[in-house]
């Protein structure tokens, strides 16, 4: 009788495994992500892994556990967390949706970054624990002041609007400004010159009297009297004329001709009949 009840038992145990066998992986999670081609798989691998990090966060929430064992659930729980960003990552690459983008942020919010420490977060207890809250209480460090070397090192050609018109827009646009402006100008023009009647026509034509006539008359008329004697007045500059610049450069010829060839005492003798002759 015990025999029987002992196999009984021993199915009953086979059959309870069987059933809680049936919804687990059939397969193990392959180690890199790259290695899964199938989006179904990969969707699997994700859910196991945000099953094990909700598991651990509620571990991480009892601070009896001690420093060490809360410290090795936290790094375990950024590991998960960088392992999930790694599948989504492999699964939106296999066609499926974007759950970076459009996955719920439960777990991202549970965790707490240490200002100016991005990446790595604590969770429950792990926030209380020593040197950590002192962290969170500290104010996070101004950021560097960039040098004047970095400034002007994003200061190019473009800073100052060189290539604009390498785009091959702005040049029509200003092209089309520019002659819309000219057709408006003159319709403008011609609107008042048709209701300004020919009275306007003639003021025009005594606006363009000759000026250089005009002037002309005005120098004749003051006679020099108020310029007469100022050196600085350029219209009392004496221009010489054809003539006399053709005497000039005969003289400056034969003075180089006489001081190429010439002997020093053919100079003097010349000098001093020049002299007696009073020339």
């Amino acid at each position: 009788m015990a025999r029987n009840s002992e196999k009984a038992m021993a199915m009953l145990n086979r059959w309870i495994k069987m059933k809680q066998d049936e919804g687990k992986p059939k397969n193990k999670r392959p180690f890199l992500a790259s290695e899964c081609d199938n989006v179904n798989d990969a969707e699997r691998w994700r859910r196991d892994i945000v099953k094990d990090v909700g598991r651990k966060i509620s571990q991480i929430q009892n601070p009896g556990l001690g420093e060490f064992k809360i410290r090795d659930l936290n790094d375990e729980i950024n590991r998960l967390l960088r392992l999930k960003r790694v599948w989504e990552y492999r699964i939106r690459e296999l066609g499926g949706p974007d759950y970076a983008k459009f996955g719920p942020k439960m777990l991202d919010y549970e965790g707490r970054e240490i200002p100016g420490n991005r990446g790595y977060k604590y969770f429950g207890a792990a926030k209380d624990l020593p040197g950590v809250r002192e962290l969170f209480e500290q104010e996070p460090a101004p950021a560097p002041k960039k040098t004047r070397g970095e400034l002007y090192r994003d200061v190019d050609a473009d800073y100052y609007g060189y290539r604009d018109e390498d785009d091959g827009v702005l040049l029509p646009l200003e092209q089309e400004a520019e002659q819309n402006a000219i057709t408006a100008a003159v319709k403008e023009w011609e609107k008042q010159r048709e209701q300004g009647g020919g009275g306007e026509a003639s003021s025009e034509e005594e606006e363009e009297e000759n000026i250089y006539v005009a002037a002309a008359e005005d120098s004749d008329e003051d006679g020099g009297s108020g310029n007469e004697g100022d050196p600085d007045d350029p219209s009392l500059v004496h221009v010489p004329s054809q003539e006399e610049v053709e005497e000039m450069l005969v003289k400056k010829r034969k003075q180089e001709l006489l001081d190429k060839y010439a002997s020093e005492q053919l100079i003097s003798q010349g000098n001093e009949a020049k002299t007696l002759l009073g020339l």
